[in-house]
């Protein structure tokens, strides 16, 4: 592999400026867009040596034949030309928006000569208020039948509207006394308005003066014993007492924010925005973004704050997010220019006023809210892979892909994928997941332990030849196995050592119950095996299926590099749509062969390390802690000198040399 891409520009071509740069593929199509305060700086990140990149940078850099800049005056211009090139090119390495919900709004149409109260999904209605969204239409419905109790303004559609101008009949709403009926002329349009402006200015959040003013009435309209007045008042207290009683207090009455939460891992993230008006919850918003490359947490919250508000939605003075951005100041900028950007014509001057803040939650009430939302975030994360992942339509269809797209004869009912992990060629270990019917099988994971190895390759090959020795006296598309094995379906039971150690395939022959005379399901053989790799993986793993003599196996390897799919003895990797249900589904396999294996490596060696480090007398948890914390690894450990070990806190010069000596016995053997 080369050190680095061909089309790298010189240093000290680059300028230090701020701006804004473009990766282009061959064909001039942009492929990721990204803002620097210093182009130089950030851009040699992406020159570095290939083999140090993230793999997802790495695919993107040499996806790309050509980068390019703009230089801008401030970082705020190159936040705002980043955001218009994301919009204008949508570069598919850029972070992919996935909302497939609709939400429903109740909106108030302020513009109208006679305003209406709807609910409605429609998003672009001139000069009307909208609040939400709501995750229920039924919740937004019991909201405005309660809100009509005390503020009976029109809610009928344009034609009921007209139809009682034209006959001088009011609809039933006007009967019961939940419309004022300002289509037969019992309020004028200009009362109307105002209100309309109520209603909405109630469900802003200014609720407290409303009911302060409305028990005020109540009380004067007793007094003086217009009982019939003060049982109206009543009745809309109660009305909007209600319509309160639906949201939950979570912040002081004077707080106005949107609070986010976000969970996500390598491919995807989950974002929650929670909307706080006037201390309540008046609504929830929830989507999935899809990560192309590796991103921090900072830089994930720019995006995601870009995206909420780059529709109509205002944003509100005070905005929590989990971690602030590096260039939190431009994005605060740019947050105040779409607020006052933003119609409202409930407002003096028809638009917002008010600077908008980016704030982490540290402690009190908004940490509270803020642990909600994300716990929440994480959940929502969990709900998208588990649905998409056992959706029957979605799984037959990944099958049947994966059927079409290597050639094989039938679909993989069961799929193997294999993974190799190792700290610093020490501690090496594999694993294997299975996967029936596209989901997984936990009780049929297998981890192994290989003594001894020389790269990734040679483990593949040996952990394939040790596996396949169990199918040698087995045909090749069996059925499933009768008996099944006693574990049960998690990690606990597939956690516990297997038959597959350090003694390699010595006990094979026990695959057979003798007693019954019938397969144990370890003989079952898969009709696909993948390993986590390319090429040098896949001829790894062909070699040990070659030499093992079995058949009726597809073999398969999955680059990380550009998640493709390499196929033995191919000069070319098959490419599966980026977000299909195919891909979604390998992806899904490797990465819990992936988690497995580190999972089992790391188990081992704090073990191993643990075990080693509490037979020397006078080094206790603590002292080992502190050895490790102080070397940040157990192979920079075992490199250390006497001298060295003893620079670390608590550690004298004769319990260095206790520890360098038992380390050395232990690596010697």
């Amino acid at each position: 592999m080369a050190d680095t891409v061909s089309y790298r520009p010189k240093a000290g071509e680059i300028p230090t400026q701020p701006g804004v740069y473009r990766f282009r593929d061959k064909n001039r199509r942009v492929l990721y867009v990204g803002k620097a305060k210093n182009l130089r700086a950030r851009l040699s990140n992406y020159f570095q040596p290939l083999r140090s990149l993230h793999e997802r940078t790495r695919r993107m850099v040499t996806t790309a034949a050509s980068v390019e800049w703009t230089v801008v005056g401030t970082e705020y211009e190159a936040l705002q030309l980043e955001y218009t090139w994301i919009k204008e090119f949508n570069p598919p390495f850029n972070v992919k928006f996935r909302d497939d919900k609709t939400y429903p709004y109740l909106a108030v149409t302020l513009g109208d000569r006679i305003p209406r109260v709807m609910i409605t999904r429609n998003r672009n209605i001139k000069d009307a208020r909208y609040f939400g969204p709501y995750t229920k239409v039924w919740a937004i419905r019991e909201t405005v039948d309660l809100m009509l109790k005390a503020f009976p303004m029109r809610s009928c559609s344009d034609g009921v509207y007209r139809r009682a101008e034209l006959t001088g009949r009011p609809c039933l709403l006007g009967d019961i006394g939940k419309c004022a009926a300002p289509c037969v002329g019992r309020i004028s349009p200009g009362d109307h308005k105002s209100l309309a402006i109520d209603f909405a200015s109630f469900m802003a959040g200014n609720d407290s003066g409303y009911l302060r003013d409305l028990n005020e009435k109540m009380k004067q309209a007793a007094g003086t014993m217009d009982y019939e007045a003060a049982a109206r008042h009543r009745d809309a207290i109660q009305a909007l007492e209600g319509v309160l009683g639906k949201s939950a207090v979570v912040l002081p009455e004077n707080i106005d924010a949107d609070v986010f939460g976000i969970a996500h891992d390598e491919l995807a993230a989950a974002v929650q925005q929670f909307i706080v008006r006037a201390g309540r919850v008046r609504g929830v918003r929830s989507w999935v973004v899809d990560k192309e490359l590796d991103m921090e947490l900072g830089e994930l919250v720019e995006t995601v704050v870009q995206n909420a508000y780059d529709g109509p939605d205002a944003p509100p003075r005070e905005i929590i997010v989990p971690e602030l951005p590096e260039d939190t100041a431009e994005l605060e900028q740019w947050l105040t220019q779409r607020r006052r950007e933003t119609p409202d014509p409930s407002a003096a001057r028809g638009r917002l006023t008010g600077r908008v803040e980016l704030r982490t939650a540290q402690r009190g009430d908004k940490a509270a809210i803020a642990q909600t939302v994300e716990m929440n975030a994480k959940n929502a994360l969990i709900l998208y892979k588990t649905r998409r992942s056992s959706d029957f339509v979605a799984r037959s269809k990944a099958l049947n892909d994966i059927q079409d797209a290597l050639g094989m004869d039938d679909a993989p009912l069961r799929m193997e994928c294999y993974d190799v992990s190792h700290l610093s060629g020490t501690n090496i270990v594999a694993s294997m997941v299975v996967f029936e019917d596209g989901l997984p099988r936990k009780d049929q994971y297998r981890r192994f332990s290989i003594p001894e190895s020389t790269d990734d390759t040679e483990s593949i090959y040996q952990v394939i030849t040790r596996r396949l020795a169990y199918l040698k006296d087995a045909p090749a598309g069996a059925g499933s196995p009768v008996i099944e094995d006693s574990a049960a379906d998690d990690d606990s039971a597939a956690d516990e050592e297997t038959a597959l150690d350090a003694e390699g395939a010595a006990g094979a022959d026990q695959i057979v119950d003798a007693a019954e005379g019938r397969r144990r399901k370890f003989s079952y053989p898969p009709n696909l095996l993948i390993v986590d790799g390319g090429q040098p993986q896949v001829a790894a793993a062909k070699r040990a299926l070659d030499e093992s003599g079995v058949t009726g196996i597809q073999l398969a390897g999955i680059a990380k590099r550009l998640e493709e799919i390499w196929l033995p003895d191919s000069d070319f990797p098959v490419i599966l749509p980026r977000n299909s249900d195919a891909l979604f589904l390998i992806q899904r396999l490797r990465d819990e062969a992936h988690r497995f294996a580190i999972t089992y490596q790391r188990a081992r060696r704090k073990r191993d390390i643990g075990t080693v480090l509490g037979e020397i007398p006078g080094l206790g948890p603590s002292r080992v802690k502190e050895l490790l914390k102080h070397f940040g690894s157990v192979a920079q450990l075992r490199k250390a000198t006497p001298e060295q070990i003893a620079e670390v806190r608590g550690v004298g010069p004769t319990l260095a040399t206790a520890i360098f000596e038992r380390l050395s016995e232990g690596g010697s053997r």
